[in-house]
């Protein structure tokens, strides 16, 4: 899939009053746009070298390039991302490959519990490897139809709907599997662990 510009600061979610009641988890708005939200400027990424890593405890460590990313088996999903400063947006369409595609390609090791999305500059966030494993965790290089912007994590990002969106890595780069729990970036800084947004889990008590 090319690459296309997008011009907009926020793009704009259908308003979907009619459909958001039961929807929002605790303490969560409806926003009918997409808020832009990130650690650090957006990368200049040259994807003519770009590479995308699996590793740790797998027993076929895997790097591909970008051609070679767009032939692995892809799927399209949908779903809804919630931000821990209380946005939440509806409907999203993710085109990409499921995160339990890369678990089976790179033949984890079964003493794997957990899982560091590895994202530019640094930056990391921890998943179970349950959680990671659902039907709906996609590292998507799609939205909507079209090349996923540079803004939105483009040109990959992990997709994990059932947790706060620091936890769905923009400009992902790979993928750590491991035996024991390892904090990310914002864990580091008091944000919860499991992260889960219908339990409200937003820092560590």
């Amino acid at each position: 899939m090319s690459q296309k510009p997008h011009q907009s600061r926020g793009v704009r979610r259908p308003a979907l009053p009619e459909v958001i009641t039961g929807r929002l988890p605790p303490g969560q708005f409806f926003t009918p746009r997409w808020p832009i939200l990130h650690q650090g400027e957006i990368p200049a990424i040259d994807l003519t070298a770009w590479e995308f890593r699996v590793f740790g405890l797998v027993h076929v460590p895997l790097v591909w390039n970008w051609a070679e990313f767009q032939t692995l088996p892809i799927v399209t999903t949908s779903g809804d991302l919630h931000c821990v400063t209380r946005w939440s947006t509806l409907d999203h369409e993710w085109t990409g490959v499921l995160g339990r595609t890369i678990y089976e390609l790179a033949h984890v090791d079964e003493t794997a519990r957990f899982v560091l999305l590895h994202g530019e500059g640094d930056y990391t966030a921890n998943l179970p490897l349950e959680v990671f494993m659902q039907d709906d965790v996609v590292l998507a290089f799609g939205h909507d139809g079209e090349a996923l912007a540079a803004e939105h994590g483009g040109p990959l990002r992990a997709v994990v709907p059932g947790r706060y969106a620091w936890k769905s890595v923009k400009w992902l780069r790979g993928i750590e599997f491991l035996p024991d729990d390892r904090p990310g970036f914002w864990e580091g800084f008091g944000y919860s662990n499991s992260a889960d947004p219908w339990q409200d889990e937003r820092f560590e008590s």
